[in-house]
């Protein structure tokens, strides 16, 4: 008997369609259900016993925090349940690193979840999502898999969730992991590791994860890109609609300009965490000016900013405190 592996979908490229074979944008996102994208790749069932369930179907730019915690609650269902052996999750390019991250930080289990997409839609003279899935499950359904974290596969290539990000708008070569780079691939039908991700899984991440289960939304945890000139204004402007940590998305090694940093100062004696995190695509975020340190901001180490507001919205729903999240960080 094979590994019987689990298809979740939650919509995006990889079941987009449009009305013309020949377009690559212009399409409708997860319009395509489980059983169609299954009964497309039929390759499947010679790799695994394979079933597929439609959790979402949608445009993953507007994915919310209560569909990615539903997500969460069926993932850790499953990672449960003893007739599962992996996990293959369909989903949309655009905030993939982030849902692939999020379950990457409460990630219990051995068992190996998988999560790909497409960059084209399923009804392209040139899909790629056909052979993403296919090379999804055999990643899934292999033993060597276990044990990983969460894994992405797009394009042949398998990234570490907490590596991986999208640098290209439309290519299908845009998953890549800057720090890094893969840790396997697939070639040809066969999974190859290089060698492990530098992994930080949460401690108890088995009790987190039953947390954030019950929960339905996560903390208000905004991204503010820094610039030249940037005076502060946008800090405050964030505290006082509530949020209860700030990623600062700043310059090279997670520079600060002197007025944003007063302001953040100002909102850290308020109770608010602070992420130090970078613009650019490369490099981690170390420890710079000792004003950050004094003030209490945590280095966002290779995460980028989007991961980076995860890990605070996961710390603050589970209570965690600034020096444990560097603790998790390992900074």
């Amino acid at each position: 008997m094979g590994k019987k592996i689990r298809i979740v979908a939650m919509g995006g490229t990889i079941a987009g369609a449009a009305a013309d074979s020949a377009a690559t944008t212009g399409y409708q996102a997860g319009a395509v259900g489980v059983a169609e994208l299954l009964a497309a790749v039929p390759e499947i069932n010679e790799v695994a016993e394979v079933s597929g369930e439609q959790l979402a179907a949608i445009d993953s730019k507007d994915i919310t925090a209560a569909v990615q915690l539903q997500m969460v609650r069926r993932i850790r269902e499953l990672l449960l349940a003893a007739d599962v052996d992996g996990i293959v999750i369909t989903h949309g390019t655009d905030t993939l690193e982030e849902s692939a991250y999020l379950l990457d930080l409460v990630h219990f289990a051995d068992k190996p979840v998988v999560i790909t997409g497409a960059m084209r839609p399923s009804t392209a003279l040139s899909a790629d999502g056909p052979l993403n899935l296919l090379d999804a499950v055999r990643v899934a359904a292999d033993d060597k898999a276990r044990d990983r974290g969460v894994l992405v596969v797009l394009n042949n290539a398998i990234h570490s969730a907490q590596a991986v990000t999208k640098l290209a708008t439309m290519a299908v070569e845009t998953f890549q992991s800057p720090n890094g780079g893969t840790i396997g691939a697939v070639n040809d039908g066969e999974v190859v590791f290089y060698h492990n991700s530098q992994l930080h899984h949460l401690p108890q991440a088995l009790s987190i994860s039953e947390k954030l289960t019950s929960q339905q939304e996560l903390p208000y945890v905004p991204i503010l890109y820094g610039h030249s000139d940037d005076d502060g204004r946008l800090v405050k402007v964030t505290v006082d609609q509530g949020a209860k940590g700030i990623v600062y998305a700043g310059m090279g090694n997670g520079s600060i300009p002197a007025q944003a940093e007063a302001e953040l100062v100002a909102a850290v004696k308020q109770g608010v965490l602070v992420i130090r995190a970078s613009s650019s695509a490369l490099g981690m975020v170390a420890k710079a000016e000792e004003s950050y340190e004094q003030a209490g901001f945590v280095a966002s180490g290779c995460l980028n900013p989007r991961k980076a507001r995860l890990l605070l919205q996961v710390a603050l729903s589970v209570g965690a405190s600034a020096a444990a999240v560097k603790n998790w960080l390992k900074i």
